[in-house]
């Protein structure tokens, strides 16, 4: 009988951000302009990291893998968001929508987990120096990265299993912009406390786990840097770690502003605005960030230019 029911639902229609008509357009250009500088600046990164060979260290082999996360989830759900302000009713199949959900799943996983291997790698860097090559080998990088995509398959699996228990029936209009757990659930006729609870949990580990290790690493940093003598010393120290807590800050904190709060707390309308920052700033800001407030990017982005400006 779910299995009669889930079927009687082929396709959902997504409400986008806004019903206002005189906001579809303006809309429009503005998130088309965030996704350009996304799809630029993340494939930029991956570029210029593959080019320059004095960027084949740890911190921009995580960082490569940042931007491929970043421009991945972008283009899962921008495109359809897109779409939602130029079309009177935009349609996406039940297929499509477990497709989109799951990718969204996985990329986001990732980019939880991979943040917190980056906090790894700044704490090895500067509480154990003298370590960091063999600390921070090729097989140790591999190692997390497995475990970063590994967490990304986990989240997927773990929100998809869920999902499929539920049944959707005559309801089909998706009070979001794209195929989320939140507003799935408010559809399902058979949802239940226990499918909220699974949903929390399975944040927690994708959200807590990750910050907590954030936080520890950065407790040791910290204090590693309070221990340097010069104010030159605890400047370079910490420079090498801001902007990967304005990321960090970024990313987490609209996260768990969306989906650590009860839906009575925050209504879905604000968690759908709260939710653009993850899916539409944050990838936009990752690569703007690094590049802006890293040197050796800047050498590498002057280096790649002049190279072709000469050929």
């Amino acid at each position: 009988m779910a299995a009669e029911n889930s079927s009687s639902v082929t396709e959902f229609i997504l409400s986008g951000l806004t019903d206002q008509p005189e906001l579809q357009i303006p809309l429009f250009f503005l998130f088309l302009g965030f996704y350009v500088v996304t799809v630029v600046g993340n494939l930029g990164l991956i570029t210029l990291i593959g080019l320059n060979s004095h960027l084949h260290i740890p911190m921009y082999f995580f960082l490569f893998n940042l931007s491929f996360i970043d421009f991945s989830y972008s283009t899962t759900l921008t495109p359809k968001m897109l779409m939602s302000f130029v079309l009177k009713k935009n349609i996406i199949s039940y297929a499509g929508c477990m497709t989109q959900f799951f990718f969204f799943c996985f990329f986001v996983f990732s980019e939880s987990y991979i943040l917190s291997a980056m906090a790894y790698d700044r704490y090895v860097a500067i509480c154990k120096p003298l370590l960091y090559t063999v600390t921070m080998s090729p097989q140790v990088c591999l190692l997390l990265l497995s475990g970063v995509y590994g967490m990304g398959v986990f989240g997927a699996v773990a929100h998809m299993g869920n999902l499929m228990f539920m049944t959707f029936c005559a309801d089909n209009l998706v009070n979001h912009y794209m195929c989320d757990i939140i507003p799935l659930l408010e559809l399902s006729c058979n949802s239940t406390y226990v499918n909220l609870l699974v949903v929390f949990i399975v944040v927690t580990i994708g959200i807590g786990v990750p910050i907590v290790t954030i936080f520890i690493s950065y407790g040791f940093i910290l204090s590693s840097i309070l221990h340097i003598s010069s104010m030159e010393g605890r400047s370079k120290a910490f420079s090498t770690c801001s902007s990967h807590i304005i990321v960090v800050s970024l990313f987490f904190g609209s996260g768990a502003f969306m989906y650590l709060k009860p839906p009575s707390i925050l209504p879905l309308d604000q968690g759908k605005v709260s939710s653009v920052f993850y899916t539409a700033v944050v990838p936009m800001f990752n690569p703007l960030i690094y590049s802006l407030r890293n040197k050796d990017v800047k050498i590498a982005l002057k280096k790649t230019l002049s190279r072709k400006i000469l050929s």
